[in-house]
C-alpha cells in the first residue's frame, strides 16, 4: 500500500500573508519554507489570483569609502576636469582668434583649421596649410584643389594618422582591441 501524508490545508488568512510578504519581495522559496507552503502551490495562487510585486526604489548605496571622503574626492575631479577645460578654451581661443596653432591640441586640430578658414578667410587658410605641412598625417586635410575637407573627414584623418597616440590615450597596450581606432 502507497502512503501518503495527508495534503496540507492553509487558511485564507495564511495564504493572505504570504500574499502579502511575496508582494513585499520576499522570496518564493523563503516564504513556502516559513508557512510550509508547497512552492508549486504558491506559483500556482501567484498565477491564479494576479498577485504583483510593488515596486519600490532602492536605497541609495553608502560609498566604500563614506560620504565625506566621495564628496571630496568628486571635488577634486570636477576642479581637475573644469581647470583642464579653462586651459583648453585658452588655447583654442588664441588660435580662433589668429594666433599661432602650436598649441592647439591634436585631436581639436581639424576643427580650429575649419572654423580659421571660414572665419579668418583664404589669407589665413593658406597660411595654416603651409604650417601644418610639418605634420605627414596633415596632409590629408585637403583635397587635390587645396580646399579643406569637412571637419568629419578632419577627425577621421587625424585619427588615423595618429592611432598609436589615440591607442596610448585610451590605455590599450599593443596587441588587443586592434580593430579599435
Amino acid at each position: 500500500m502507497n502512503w501518503k501524508p495527508p495534503p496540507k490545508l492553509r487558511s485564507e488568512d495564511t495564504w493572505g500573508e504570504v500574499r502579502r510578504a511575496w508582494e513585499g519581495g520576499a522570496t518564493g522559496a523563503s516564504l513556502a519554507r516559513r508557512y510550509d507552503v508547497g512552492l508549486a502551490n504558491l506559483w500556482r495562487r501567484r498565477a491564479s489570483e494576479g498577485w504583483e510585486r510593488r515596486v519600490g526604489e532602492d536605497p541609495s548605496p553608502v560609498p566604500v569609502e563614506g560620504w565625506d571622503q566621495r564628496a571630496q574626492r568628486m571635488m577634486a575631479a570636477f576642479e581637475l576636469r573644469r581647470d583642464e577645460t579653462r586651459a583648453l578654451a585658452q588655447v583654442l581661443a588664441e588660435a580662433m582668434n589668429g594666433g599661432s596653432l602650436a598649441g592647439t591640441p591634436l585631436w581639436h586640430a581639424g576643427f580650429v583649421l575649419a572654423w580659421r578658414e571660414e572665419t579668418l578667410g583664404a589669407e589665413t587658410a593658406a597660411k595654416d596649410r603651409a604650417w601644418m605641412r610639418r605634420h605627414k598625417w596633415a596632409r590629408g586635410f585637403w583635397d587635390a584643389d587645396g580646399r579643406l575637407w569637412s571637419l568629419g573627414r578632419l577627425d577621421e584623418v587625424t585619427l588615423a594618422g595618429n592611432r598609436a597616440a589615440w591607442r596610448e590615450d585610451a590605455g590599450l597596450p599593443e596587441g588587443v582591441a586592434e580593430d579599435w581606432p
